[in-house]
């Protein structure tokens, strides 16, 4: 077993890719995934290769309510590199681990300093803290990505220094900060950047490049407030359904906040509705290459996507982001949340908002504790009971 793990810029695709492609040499079976859609995405276009959701790898089954794969009917592989491994919550480790074959290998990739799994557990850290794993932590970043001011400051604000708001001689320009006090005003420049400043300066859609990205989900720019705003700017003609209150309309841009193992949609992914029955009271959502019916009932699993939270972004990559940041989302303000919102962009990152709600988030490294006793467990440090009494 080897933890993988290291910022942005700093090289674990290119570890990744050479490991893989020496070891198919050799004739090893090698699986790939990653725990969302999205992230699996990522991995096969990176490598090459087939990557699955590690559901889909364990073979989930809805009838059956649990997986295919495990002690009894072990995977058929001799490596099985899982990506994003710091989203993977202890239950999902737990079954993965029991359907790995004990001569086989396990490779963690991921950035232990992004936000922890929705899921209970802090894995990836705790696998680290440990000391019971060989860990290789990479963090020099090479030339080419030192030109990216994204990278530069990801790193940065992992660092606990304020980002560098104007690229020096050499970087890209693909990291801006515009300076607002207010909620209204802060919600004002971000329906101007996505209506029209963004699409027309770097020729990015509206709805396929853009993805607004908040700390709150309450508020003037919280996800519920940002989401109907956006909504009538930029589909505000279609064919309407309402369910609890909520309106969707043909080719809005929407997401799935709970794993449906039957529809083989997960928790995170984002689709586009694209088509409405009022008559069937159905609609249908296109993920990626396929078409998913949804009856009435299913639309408390979906909501609109052209906002969303920081934490729902885990494991996904945009062309552009943009965040709002205010000293009103004190509560929210810490390093690893505006730490992931800038590594979920790959050419585009926007700060709206006040430099203290910056300075505010860069400085808030207490993450809250979760208190797991995995690490002690594996070190085999845990306490006796008469040790405690």
């Amino acid at each position: 077993m080897l933890v993988l793990t290291g910022g942005p810029g700093t090289g674990k695709t290119t570890l990744v890719n050479s490991l893989v492609r020496i070891l198919e040499k050799k004739g090893q079976r090698i699986v790939l995934a990653s725990p969302t859609g999205r992230a699996a995405k990522r991995l096969s276009e990176v490598t090459g290769r087939e990557a699955k959701t590690i559901h889909r790898l364990l073979e989930f089954s809805p009838k059956e309510g649990g997986f295919k794969r495990n002690e009894d009917n072990p995977l058929d592989a001799d490596l099985v590199v899982i990506d994003e491994a710091s989203m993977v919550d202890i239950l999902l480790m737990n079954h993965l681990l029991k359907a790995i074959p004990t001569a086989a290998t396990l490779l963690l990739v991921g950035d232990v300093d992004q936000l922890p799994s929705v899921g209970p557990g802090n894995v990836l850290k705790d696998v680290m803290a440990s000391g019971c794993v060989e860990t290789v932590i990479l963090t020099e970043i090479f030339r080419q990505a030192q030109e990216s001011l994204i990278i530069v400051n990801a790193h940065r604000v992992n660092r606990g220094e304020f980002p560098q708001l104007k690229p020096q001689q050499g970087q890209r320009p693909d990291f801006y900060y515009i300076e607002k006090d207010t909620p209204e005003e802060v919600l004002g420049v971000i329906k101007e950047l996505c209506v029209k400043r963004l699409p027309n300066a770097f020729h990015l859609s509206p709805l396929d490049d853009i993805q607004v990205m908040t700390p709150m989900h309450r508020g003037t720019v919280g996800v519920a407030n940002l989401n109907a705003e956006l909504q009538a700017l930029l589909n505000p003609e279609g064919k309407v359904i309402t369910r609890g209150g909520r309106l969707f309309r043909t080719n809005d841009k929407v997401m799935q906040i709970k794993n449906n193992y039957e529809k083989d949609v997960f928790n995170g992914d984002i689709g586009r509705l694209v088509g409405i029955d009022l008559d069937e009271q159905k609609v249908q959502v296109k993920f990626e290459d396929r078409v998913v019916d949804y009856e009435l009932s299913d639309l408390d699993d979906l909501v609109l996507a052209y906002a969303i939270s920081i934490h729902k972004s885990q494991g996904a990559e945009y062309p552009a982001v943009v965040v709002p940041l205010l000293s009103q989302h004190y509560i929210m303000l810490q390093r690893n949340l505006l730490y992931t919102a800038i590594t979920r962009a790959k050419r585009l990152v926007v700060l709206v908002g006040s430099k203290r709600a910056i300075a505010i988030a860069v400085k808030n490294n207490k993450v809250q504790h979760r208190y797991t006793k995995l690490a002690s467990r594996l070190s085999g440090k845990l306490a006796t009971a008469s040790e405690i009494d």
